[in-house]
């Protein structure tokens, strides 16, 4: 399946990324697995972590291949392709670096930039980006998603990230959330596979609810 086609169907089954900063290598395989099971299918690992892209590639390689694994973090053009290398399929970026995103449009991945301001949103857009990440989002609260999303394309997706927990779901719906990507509520260095799949659970029930 041409990687964008499995990003969308992706997105369709579960919007919630799963933010796995700090994963090593060995752990790899256990978490995703067990977020898999909790119902997740898009997973970044954020270039900032030990390894990412080693990490990156044993989850590609490991997880069904309706689950999309990508990188978070990336701030170089020179990492999409090694992202691609690896067996990822999205690029996630805390910035609106139009580079960045021009260079993941042209290798055919998904790309969801960070915006903070609706001057960076229309530029990402431009770009090629597929969605807007919404960082940080606990900095900005649903009322500015409330007020871009009047302005916006009714088609932008949004996806708060920074902040979001299976409680502060709600309101960011309400204003017009399509997804989310979740950070440190969902997964920290040293967490046990177990405690992982139990955060997942319940963001997914939030979701759901």
């Amino acid at each position: 399946m041409p990687t964008l086609d499995a990003f969308e169907a992706a997105f369709g089954a579960l919007p919630l990324v799963a933010i796995l900063r700090g994963l090593v290598p060995d752990e790899a395989e256990a978490v995703g697995t067990t977020l898999v099971e909790a119902g997740f299918s898009l997973i970044e690992v954020p270039l900032n972590s030990p390894d990412p892209f080693a990490s990156i590639a044993k989850l590609a390689k490991g997880l069904p291949p309706e689950v999309v694994v990508g990188a978070g973090t990336v701030l170089d053009p020179t990492d999409v392709r090694r992202l691609q290398e690896a067996g990822g399929r999205v690029v996630v970026m805390p910035h609106g670096d139009p580079e960045v995103i021009r260079a993941a449009a042209a290798a055919g991945l998904a790309c969801l930039p960070g915006v903070a301001t609706p001057t960076e949103g229309f530029a990402a857009l431009k770009a090629g980006a597929v969605a807007l990440k919404l960082f940080p989002a606990d900095v900005m609260g649903p009322t500015t998603l409330t007020a871009w999303r009047a302005v916006f394309p009714k088609t932008t997706r949004f996806l708060p990230v920074g902040g979001i927990t299976p409680e502060t779901m709600g309101p960011w719906r309400a204003a017009g959330a399509a997804g989310f990507g979740l950070g440190s509520a969902l997964f920290k260095p040293g967490m046990t596979a177990e405690e992982v799949g139990r955060r997942a659970r319940a963001f997914v029930g939030a979701w759901r609810q």
